[in-house]
């Protein structure tokens, strides 16, 4: 079976293509600004060394993508599909960031419905990490329709623990949400 969790993904206003080793340079220029990660856990991600132990953690997740912006045809960040348990038929998708341009630009919803839409074909719930300090995605996953499931301690790839909210999206909950929409 061909890897389920990185095809492209594109409505009219953006594209999700699979990250590739050769893109890193391209997302780095957008992920060195700081301000990108002022919320996150790992507030020093800027730097460049950071920013590669993150990209290689992209790469073997093997769900990872450059989030295009259609109209500018830019780099507007990183998405991805990881953490996929057949057993429970859970996939997470979360490391998402965009560059400040695309802040308040309405790609993040966008991204998330084209992802939803399309891995609920394959699983039956969502989960998300979000730093529990990290509004500014708490807010969006709550404005998605995702259920705060509480804090939990989370390590990502090649860095300490981290303080997190889990929020999970079932199914049948987001399809029903889309037939109200």
């Amino acid at each position: 079976m061909e890897n389920f969790l990185q095809p492209i993904l594109e409505n009219d206003q953006v594209k999700l293509v699979p990250l590739q080793e050769n893109d890193f340079g391209r997302l780095y220029e957008v992920a060195s600004d700081p301000k990108i990660w002022e919320m996150h856990p790992n507030k020093n991600r800027f730097e460049r060394e950071v920013f590669r132990n993150f990209f290689e953690g992209a790469m073997l997740s093997g769900g990872a993508f450059l989030i295009i912006d259609k109209d500018s045809g830019e780099v507007a960040g990183s998405t991805r599909f990881y953490g996929w348990d057949e057993d429970e038929s859970s996939v997470f998708i979360g490391y998402t960031f965009y560059g400040t341009k695309f802040w308040g630009s309405k790609l993040n919803p966008q991204v998330k419905k084209l992802m939803l839409d399309y891995i609920f074909q394959y699983v039956d719930l969502v989960k998300f990490h979000v730093g529990a300090e990290n509004w500014r995605s708490r807010t969006a996953m709550e404005r998605l329709g995702a259920e705060n499931m509480g804090e939990i301690s989370v390590a990502y790839h090649g860095e300490p623990d981290r303080q997190n909210v889990e929020y999970w999206i079932k199914k049948q909950d987001w399809i029903t949400k889309q037939k109200l929409h």
